[in-house]
């Protein structure tokens, strides 16, 4: 008989000629990316040893969403997930949850052929309810009877000390802070019993159009199988990223990491969040549980930034949730704690500010990964190219903090050609559309409403060596890629090494970085 060790954590669409729909990582407040001649200020922290638990273990509540609306459990149940399957999909387990026994018995499955008759415990659906009951599936926490999702589901992994699955997750120690960049949110979504749950986050068609990967966008008739199919398909949502905005537009970006947290600054692509805590708080409460767009604070935002389009997104909503039977929403445990619209309480509402603290000390404790090894020589050289060509945004030492600034748009994509589809009122930006997927994140979403630039904010030049993906719209699929010129002068990020023995030295440099 199986045994597991159950450690228990309580602690846009184009809308016509209407305006826009909100991302869920907006700020209207004063909180803005600061000058580069600005300095620093760091994070608010807490505690670092309860924000452990918090980003690990803490739901807020959200079981009841992915539960009782997007139904998770029972959608994994009807389509008889196995282990295999789950670790397929990019979800790792954590082997510190298991007895030993059990390690033992996946280890020697593991050296089979996989099949259900010589790796039976890996093969059976009831194993895998017992390892999301254990608290074992990284990210997925069974709480009261039902399941919810935490942070660490695209931002932890293991150490694939027992097994790491080529193109999937691995089982192992867990590693907090570093993006699972094979884990497939889409097909994950997909699976749940009613994923037209996730509404909001879909590419949606309106008036015969619709911005986004897919030729086709869905609408608020879609069935569960269309919704899935957009899902599922890797051409649409790419592995290794996230549809962050309930904007109507199919936007999912790169998932990044939160360690070191402590080094970054603006938060989002677009820079729209002045502190981590305030991004935090957006994914608790929307993200995770986005039934809180039609509460009166979440109609009351989208009306504010959107108009009638906003009104319409929530409408919407609101039929898809009556039409698949959700009830008793919104469920996320957070207080009116200030007007919708701010930074701090984009649809009214804040969790527990202290484990905010709490879980940025964590985010910032957590060290980045060291670099990988290569030739010294090639090394030297790549890193005096990038001292010589590079520094005017990113720094040479990755001990410090980044320049807290947005790169503009025209420099960071001089291929940027956008069409006005909607104005908003000052100081937001016009909702605006250019060819390409690279600005489709900020069609909606920008610093704008602090009185911002619209740009990108500078990433964390960190643990580049696992990533198989560049840009955050997933677009370039190597380091090598992102440095040659074939893309082209009007390509997303066209800063380039034209000769490949140099263009090796860069990338061997890049790869090295870390915090040392």
């Amino acid at each position: 008989m199986l045994k597991f060790l159950h450690r228990d954590r309580t602690s846009v669409s184009i809308f016509a000629t209407a305006a826009l729909i909100c991302s869920v990582a907006l700020s209207t407040s004063a909180g803005a990316p600061r000058s580069a001649s600005s300095r620093f200020l760091g994070l608010k922290k807490g505690d670092a040893a309860s924000g452990k638990q918090v980003f690990r273990f803490e739901t807020f509540g959200n079981e009841r969403f992915w539960t009782d609306a997007a139904r998770m459990p029972q959608g994994m149940k009807a389509a008889r997930i196995t282990p295999l399957d789950a670790l397929k999909v990019g979800l790792s387990v954590d082997s510190d949850m298991l007895d030993a026994a059990t390690r033992e018995e996946i280890v020697r499955e593991l050296a089979t052929d996989l099949s259900p008759t010589n790796a039976p415990m890996l093969n059976d659906p009831a194993v895998t309810e017992k390892l999301v009951g254990a608290n074992a599936v990284i990210g997925v926490v069974a709480r009261r009877g039902k399941v919810g999702i935490t942070c660490t589901i695209c931002h932890a992994m293991t150490d694939g000390s027992v097994v790491s699955l080529p193109n999937g997750g691995g089982i192992g120690r867990r590693r907090d802070g570093l993006t699972q960049h094979n884990l497939n949110v889409g097909k994950l979504l997909a699976v749940c019993g009613n994923s037209r749950a996730f509404f909001p986050i879909l590419q949606i068609e309106r008036n015969g159009k619709s911005i986004g990967r897919a030729p086709v966008g869905l609408t608020k008739n879609s069935t569960e199988a269309e919704v899935d199919a957009y899902l599922s398909n890797p051409k649409y949502y790419p592995v290794g990223t996230f549809d962050d905005t309930p904007d109507g537009i199919g936007n999912s970006v790169h998932i990044t990491p939160l360690f070191r947290q402590d080094l970054a600054a603006p938060f989002g692509s677009s820079g729209q969040n002045a502190t981590v805590d305030d991004f935090s708080n957006t994914v608790y409460t929307v993200l995770f549980d986005q039934t809180t767009l039609v509460t009166p604070g979440g109609r009351a935002f989208l009306k504010v930034l959107g108009g009638a389009a906003g009104v319409q997104l929530s409408k919407d909503y609101a039929e898809v949730l009556r039409d698949t039977g959700v009830r008793g929403y919104p469920y996320v445990n957070a207080a009116h704690a200030g007007p919708a619209g701010r930074a701090r309480t984009p649809v009214g509402l804040r969790v527990d500010n202290q484990k905010l603290l709490d879980m940025n000390a964590y985010l910032a404790s957590l060290p980045a990964p060291r670099g990988t090894g290569g030739d010294r020589g090639s090394i030297a050289r790549g890193r005096q190219f990038f001292m010589a060509n590079c520094t005017s945004c990113h720094g040479a030492d990755q001990s410090k903090a980044v320049a807290p600034i947005l790169v503009p748009m025209k420099r960071i994509f001089p291929g940027y050609s956008p069409m006005i589809l909607a104005r908003r009122m000052p100081p937001l930006s016009p909702i605006q559309n250019s060819p390409g997927t690279f600005d489709d994140k900020m069609i909606v979403v920008d610093a704008s409403p602090a009185g911002k630039i619209r740009g990108n904010a500078l990433p964390l030049l960190l643990d580049l060596g696992r990533s198989p993906i560049f840009l955050h719209d997933a677009s370039v699929h190597s380091l090598n890629g992102l440095l040659d010129p074939s893309r082209g002068r009007s390509a997303p990020h066209p800063f380039y090494v034209g000769n490949l023995g140099r263009r090796g030295d860069v990338v061997n440099y890049l790869r090295s970085l870390d915090t040392r």
